[in-house]
């Protein structure tokens, strides 16, 4: 399937651009949000944006910030490039990311399914997916990120040995990502419940998501692979 580039829109040529104030700070920030149409222009040269060659780890859905401003406290030896679509939670990852003075972390407001135009081939170290959206209902299914299609894209962006990391709380996502996986991943660890049973990766960092599924007594499983 061929997709037009995924862009921004300048604040300013929104049908509305006062309706939501988190779209300016989005256009002015700094450097801790790097704008769709400049990411674009890094695919091949992440290493120059981030100042140094490290590997490349990659949070698709980073929602409020929680796991990628943690993850990327605990590794400064990585670099971070979270993908979040609303501009409040682009503005929110940010605001967490400045306050805890990371410069190896930045967000971008991107589609997921557009990852080829912002990542080379081979070029990433991790990928990780906490709770993206379930689209519960069997309408909607055809909307669900995981699945064989979004692999045999993804794959290709991870260099062998890369890791796969996902959490959520609606089972099928990791049945359908178990499923797909053949050919592009092995399995290293599938857990029912991280609560009880902890993460199977040593380094989890626990989202606002998650907090709010343990509170609720909701499950929240996990599933660790590697690309081959």
């Amino acid at each position: 399937m061929i997709r037009r580039p995924f862009t921004d829109h300048a604040p300013d040529a929104m049908p509305m651009p006062g309706l939501n104030p988190y779209v300016a700070e989005h256009a002015s920030f700094g450097r801790e949000i790097l704008p769709a149409t400049e990411a674009l222009s890094w695919k091949d040269r992440w290493s120059e944006w981030f100042g140094r060659t490290a590997p490349l780890h990659l949070e698709i859905g980073s929602g409020n910030g929680f796991y990628l401003s943690g993850m990327a406290a605990q590794h400064p030896e990585a670099d971070w490039v979270g993908l979040e679509i609303r501009y409040k939670r682009v503005v929110l990852a940010a605001r967490k990311l400045r306050g805890l003075g990371l410069t190896n972390a930045c967000v971008v407001r991107f589609d997921a399914t557009h990852l080829h135009q912002l990542f080379p081939v081979g070029s990433l170290a991790g990928v990780h997916i906490n709770h993206p959206d379930p689209w519960a209902r069997d309408k909607q299914a055809k909307h669900r990120l995981i699945g064989r299609e979004f692999l045999e894209l993804l794959a290709p962006l991870m260099h062998r040995g890369a890791e796969l990391r996902l959490k959520t709380d609606f089972p099928p996502h990791i049945t359908a990502l178990l499923e797909a996986a053949p050919g592009l991943f092995t399995m290293k660890a599938v857990y029912g419940d991280v609560l009880t049973e902890g993460a199977p990766w040593p380094d989890d960092v626990r989202t606002n998501y998650q907090r709010k599924a343990d509170e609720k007594g909701v499950a929240v499983g996990a599933a660790w692979l590697v690309r081959d």
